[in-house]
C-alpha cells in the first residue's frame, strides 16, 4: 500500500513543497544571474511595492468578483446534475449521459474558448440571432461587465460534469433504506431530498466548498489570459495574469514571487477558517482538528 501511495507521495513533494523554497524570492531583489544565495535581500520591500500598485489593486477586485461569481454560479450547478443523474433508473443511459456531460473537462481551454467565440463573439451565432430578430447585435465576448459570467459559464460548460463524478459517488453511498423509511412515513420527493439527500450529501459538499475557498484568488490563468485583450486590463487583469505581465515579463521576480506568497497565505487561512467553522457545525471537513 505504501509503494502505491508513492507516487502520488513524490508528485506533492517535488511540485509543490519543494517549490516553498522559492518564496524566499519574495524577500530578495533577485538577479537570476546571482541566484538565491548572491541576491541582495530587501526584507518586505517587494510588498510594499505591490501593496502600492494600484493595479494589484484592481487584479485583487476582479479576481474576487470572477471568484464570487463563479462560486454562486458552478458550485451548485454539479449538484442538480448530479441528482439528475442519479435519478436516471437505465444503468447504460446513466453511464452515457455522464460520459458525455465530462467529456469537455478534456478540451483545452484554447477550443473551448474559441467556441464560445464562435457562439457568443461578434460574428457568431447570437448576434446573428438577434439581428434576425430585429434586435442590436451583443457582443458578450468583449462586454467588460459580462466578463465575470461568461468566464463562469465557460467553466460551468467545462467542468460541471467532471465535478458530478465526487457528488454521484456520494448519493451512492447513502443508505436506500433511509429513502424506503421515509416515503413509508409518508415523506413526499422534496422532504426526502431536505431530510435524506442533503444530509447525506452535506459532508461532502462542505469539504467542496472548503477546497474552493482555498482556490478563490486562483481563477484560471489560461483560461483568462486567452480573453484578456478583449475585454481590457480594467476587466480582465486577476492576481495570476498580474504576476504575468507585471512580475515575470517585466522580470520584477520579487514583486511577483510576493504576490504569489499572498495569495498562498490567504488561501491558508481561509482553508484553516473554514475547516473550523465546519467542526463547530459537526462537521469532519478537511482534517480532523484539536477542536473534535
Amino acid at each position: 500500500m505504501l509503494l502505491l501511495c508513492l507516487p502520488g507521495f513524490l508528485y506533492f513533494v517535488v511540485f509543490h513543497y519543494v517549490p516553498l523554497l522559492g518564496y524566499m524570492v519574495a524577500f530578495q531583489d533577485y538577479q537570476p544571474y546571482l541566484g538565491y544565495m548572491h541576491s541582495a535581500w530587501t526584507g518586505f520591500t517587494n510588498f510594499t511595492t505591490a501593496f502600492a500598485d494600484p493595479d494589484f489593486w484592481s487584479a485583487t477586485g476582479n479576481t474576487l468578483k470572477i471568484a464570487l461569481v463563479q462560486l454562486v454560479l458552478f458550485f451548485p450547478v454539479p449538484i442538480g446534475l448530479a441528482l439528475l443523474l442519479n435519478s436516471i433508473v437505465s444503468d447504460k443511459l446513466r453511464r452515457f449521459v455522464q460520459s458525455v456531460v465530462y467529456l469537455p473537462h478534456f478540451i483545452g481551454w484554447v477550443i473551448i474558448v474559441s467556441i464560445f467565440q464562435q457562439i457568443l463573439g461578434g460574428a457568431g451565432v447570437v448576434p446573428d440571432l438577434l439581428e434576425s430578430l430585429g434586435l442590436p447585435r451583443y457582443d458578450m465576448t468583449t462586454d467588460p461587465n459580462a466578463f465575470p459570467w461568461l468566464l463562469a459559464l465557460q467553466v460551468m460548460w467545462k467542468d460541471a460534469g467532471w465535478g458530478t463524478i465526487i457528488i454521484l459517488a456520494a448519493l451512492l453511498s447513502i443508505d436506500r433504506g433511509l429513502y424506503e423509511a421515509a416515503a413509508m412515513d409518508g415523506a413526499g420527493r422534496w422532504s426526502r431530498f431536505w431530510h435524506v439527500t442533503l444530509p447525506g450529501l452535506s459532508p461532502v459538499l462542505v469539504l467542496l466548498l472548503i477546497l474552493n475557498l482555498g482556490n478563490i484568488l486562483t481563477v484560471g490563468f489560461e483560461q483568462i489570459l486567452l480573453q484578456r485583450d478583449a475585454v481590457g486590463p480594467g476587466a480582465g487583469e486577476v492576481l495570476d495574469t498580474y504576476v504575468y505581465f507585471h512580475g515575470i515579463k517585466d522580470n520584477q521576480w520579487g514583486t511577483s514571487a510576493a504576490v504569489g506568497l499572498v495569495k498562498a497565505v490567504i488561501g491558508t487561512v481561509l482553508v484553516i477558517g473554514a475547516n473550523k467553522f465546519a467542526h463547530r457545525l459537526g462537521h469532519e471537513g478537511v482534517y480532523r482538528g484539536a477542536d473534535r
